[in-house]
């Protein structure tokens, strides 16, 4: 297996990272403008994974859609296929086949899409056999399994002969990446109301325009992560805008508590080190793709916390929270459920000269757990796992060891 090692640096001089582009803006903008008829200019897009293998996909054409590890490429391209009247066999890894997919092709087949499983019921791989027309315009979901669903709903609801209305039931989760949907769809011409827990999409056209993809907040998570672990430094993150559409934005106020200090300048945004606030809780029911990275911040720096909103961490690309149990536990910290799916983060108390973290196929655990070399030798296994949405990742570990 491969492995990367990072030395300890407890501190770094001010360095400039050159964020990558948003993965999920990029993949929406990706299926908005296959389903626009005429030109537009997107640029800036993602160099992940996932959204090249959308690129390849939609540019080629295949019969048999291989999204490889890609959820939301997964999620938007069924949809996408079905209403686009397209016979096409939907699959990826093994472990994308043991991702729930039976609430969007259910919803699918409502509205007039002849869906089948080619194995397990409610999984993939899938086939889909076209579109025959439009049975019902309003159907309801559940919003507390995956935005990414709803997503891909809403964006081929314009292309729907009666439009679309769209009830989510229950708890919704991911409303930022719900709203993310919704603008972007904006931008791009269409029109909707979202009142209470009702989202209406009429028929329409999208329009062409032209897009530029922001820098990604998720990858520059990790980055406060690190400044808030180190003993000093300060960074400067590229292409990040003070009224983003992601939703792990919210890393600029949580990391206010945690000793990192941000603000906005032309270009991005410079981060510098501040006294520790103290962060009691958080509800992550919104911004899941943080949570990794700050169980790791708090227990580094002693954050005994209670954190919510982590349902969905189960059904990602490995069962999050397992993952993080088991690989906090190698520098004594610990993440214990308790009641009402509350888990409580119980910070390290001594860490070990040297740590190894198995990624568990899961990009986010390698990227999440290197701000720990501010304390300690780390090991960090399969690194290549962050080709799925920042693969210049270590590169710009990197230009922080290199100022060492």
């Amino acid at each position: 297996m491969n492995t990367i090692y990072l030395k300890q640096i407890p501190s770094f001089p001010s360095t400039e990272i050159p964020l990558p582009s948003s993965k999920s803006e990029s993949n929406r903008v990706l299926i908005i403008d296959a389903l626009t008829d005429g030109e537009n200019e997107i640029s800036n897009l993602a160099e992940a994974r996932d959204t090249q293998t959308m690129i390849r996909l939609l540019k080629t054409n295949p019969p048999v859609f291989d999204v490889l590890d890609a959820g939301t490429t997964m999620r938007f391209l069924t949809a996408f296929a079905a209403v686009t009247n397209q016979n096409k066999v939907m699959t990826g890894t093994a472990r994308m086949c043991e991702r729930p997919i039976g609430i969007l092709v259910d919803a699918l087949r409502e509205l007039g899409a002849d869906i089948h499983y080619m194995n397990k019921e409610g999984y993939p791989p899938l086939a889909i056999h076209g579109f025959k027309g439009q049975l019902v315009d309003q159907i309801s979901i559940r919003g507390d399994v995956s935005s990414q669903y709803i997503s891909a709903l809403l964006m081929i609801a314009p292309l729907l002969p009666n439009g679309l209305s769209l009830e989510l039931t229950g708890k919704v989760g991911s409303v930022t990446y719900i709203e993310m949907t919704l603008e972007l769809m904006k931008q791009f011409g269409v029109a909707y109301t979202w009142e209470e827990n009702i989202i209406k999409v009429g028929s329409q056209k999208y329009h062409s325009t032209a897009f530029a993809v922001e820098s990604d907040w998720s990858g520059a998570s990790y980055w406060f992560s690190l400044l808030a672990c180190a003993e000093s430094g300060s960074l400067f993150l590229k292409g990040l805008k003070k009224d983003s559409l992601q939703g792990d934005s919210k890393i600029v106020e949580i990391m206010d508590h945690l000793g990192v200090k941000s603000e906005f300048v032309e270009g991005g945004i410079q981060l510098t080190k501040q006294k520790v606030k103290g962060l009691k809780s958080w509800d992550f029911t919104h911004c899941p793709d943080l949570a990794q990275t700050v169980a790791v911040t708090c227990a580094v720096l002693g954050q005994k916390v209670d954190f919510s909103g982590l349902e969905s961490l189960r059904i990602k690309e490995t069962d999050r929270i397992y993952a993080l149990q088991q690989e906090l536990a190698k520098f004594n910290a610990q993440l214990l459920e308790g009641e009402n799916e509350v888990f409580t983060l119980i910070p390290s108390v001594e860490i070990p000269n040297e740590v190894q973290i198995h990624t568990y196929d899961d990009h986010r655990m390698a990227m999440a757990f290197m701000p720990l070399m501010t304390k300690t030798n780390v090991i960090i296994e399969d690194p290549e796992v962050v080709n799925k949405s920042y693969p210049s990742f270590w590169k710009h570990v990197e230009l922080v060891e290199l100022e060492n």
